[in-house]
């Protein structure tokens, strides 16, 4: 029992050491711990490199997630305003828990026949994004330039994309742009998998439970909202679907006008808020990255994305002339293809799953807005090279791809790189 307690409190320190630096930025910014609710971080991006002498950039392949939205479903609002509903009933609230309810219910009422739908911050997102584009890459939108953007059928997304074109076009009236959102392209645009599925729900459904009371744990959270902890016992429940619930209220307040300057995070420790957070960001790696537990399959949900960003490049360097094609969707497929592609190290693969979260942070990936952009550039007689960036971010391939100067690589090695990663996709059923 020694042995065993002294592994533990070994094992803990190590954690501790280790996720030194994403705890650090969450000291920086603590509305990151609310993970895909996370509203797009574009206030201060850092300056692009100039492209190699002689090349400028002639075509842009993108896939953006839509912007800030409301929460999905009625629950995510109304767990929490009917379980501190049902205690100030009671005459069990303590004063920060009638605080905090009085907030959810003005929350909730303001996302009534709202569900999932795109806020006033997601559509200001993606005008603010398609500005920095036509600013950074002109060349690219110069003139009649085509564009060609393409959306998932769901209307959050659809809007996103309106919000960009309708910018660009303000910006240079002369653009062709087409746009589309149709049930014939959803198959790369946000590919239902269902053998990624099965993996997934098989493998998860073992260590769930595991990974909650290692990382959830709500006691203190309970005390501080509850003036008597037998009646929280005996009145909630499932104490950690409550903990992890509320903060994703709390989190996703910053996609609202109306409650983006309302803080909340104050309910929670600074450990509280980092633990759901590592919760979280290993669920999603088991389901999106390349996690041993889940057969490393998971990135592959959207190969058949990768692939039309390879035909649609090879394309728009025969045509040779200057064009973009963006495609709006949705964090569940930003994020397997940062990791298909290997982004800024994401092709992470790990049995030990208490080092993920400083190696692997979710959150870098798809905050509400995220996206992915390919910038090609030409120059007479000299090869085609690509620029990678991960929501504006210059972003590196692995190792094993050289780059030919600073973040630019020549387009065929980038292009040989994913076709190896594509032809290594595990058989159906392994």
């Amino acid at each position: 029992m020694m042995r065993k307690l002294q592994f533990l409190v070994v094992a803990m320190v190590l954690a501790l050491t280790l996720n030194a630096g994403t705890r650090d930025d969450f000291k920086a910014n603590y509305k990151q711990v609310a993970n895909n609710y996370y509203a797009y971080p574009d206030r201060s991006l850092p300056a692009l490199s100039e492209a190699p002498e002689g090349y400028k950039a002639f075509y842009i392949n993108h896939y953006g997630r839509h912007g800030s939205r409301w929460l999905l479903s009625e629950n995510n609002y109304h767990l929490a305003v009917a379980t501190l509903g049902k205690a100030d009933s009671a005459g069990v609230l303590t004063a920060q828990g009638k605080a905090a309810l009085a907030i959810f219910k003005d929350v909730e009422a303001a996302s009534q026949k709202r569900l999932g739908e795109l806020s006033d911050i997601g559509a200001e997102q993606h005008q603010r994004i398609a500005t920095r584009m036509i600013e950074n890459f002109p060349e690219v939108f110069a003139g009649d330039a085509r564009v060609d953007a393409r959306s998932t059928v769901v209307i959050r997304c659809i809007l996103s994309m309106q919000n960009a074109v309708t910018t660009l076009k303000a910006l240079n009236p002369r653009l062709r742009i087409t746009t589309d959102a149709s049930a014939h392209d959803m198959y790369y645009m946000n590919n239902d998998d269902q053998e990624a599925n099965k993996i997934f729900n098989a493998e998860f459904s073992k260590v769930k439970q595991q990974l909650q009371d290692q990382y959830l744990h709500p006691e203190r959270l309970i005390r501080t909202l509850f003036t008597d902890y037998e009646w929280a016992q005996q009145n909630i429940a499932n104490p950690q679907e409550l903990m992890t619930n509320l903060l994703d209220l709390v989190g996703n307040m910053q996609s609202h006008h109306q409650f983006e300057n309302v803080d909340l995070y104050h309910l929670f420790t600074e450990e509280e808020r980092y633990n759901i957070w590592a919760y979280n960001n290993l669920t999603w790696y088991l389901w999106g990255g390349f996690a041993p537990l889940t057969h490393k399959r998971m990135p592959y949900r959207h190969a058949p994305l990768l692939r039309n960003f390879i035909a649609t490049a090879d394309q728009a360097i025969a045509e040779g002339s200057n064009c973009a094609t963006l495609r709006f969707g949705h964090e569940s497929v930003v994020l397997p293809l940062v990791c298909l592609m290997g982004l800024n190290g994401m092709n992470l693969s790990t049995d030990n799953l208490d080092s993920v979260a400083e190696k692997w942070q979710s959150y870098k990936v798809f905050p509400m807005g995220a996206n992915v952009q390919w910038i090609f550039y030409h120059a007479e007689g000299k090869p085609v090279l690509v620029k990678f960036l991960l929501n504006e971010h210059e972003a590196s391939l692995p190792d094993a791809v050289k780059p030919v100067s600073g973040p630019y690589y020549r387009w065929t090695d980038a292009k040989a790189y994913f076709e190896q990663v594509l032809a290594a996709q595990p058989a159906e059923g392994k």
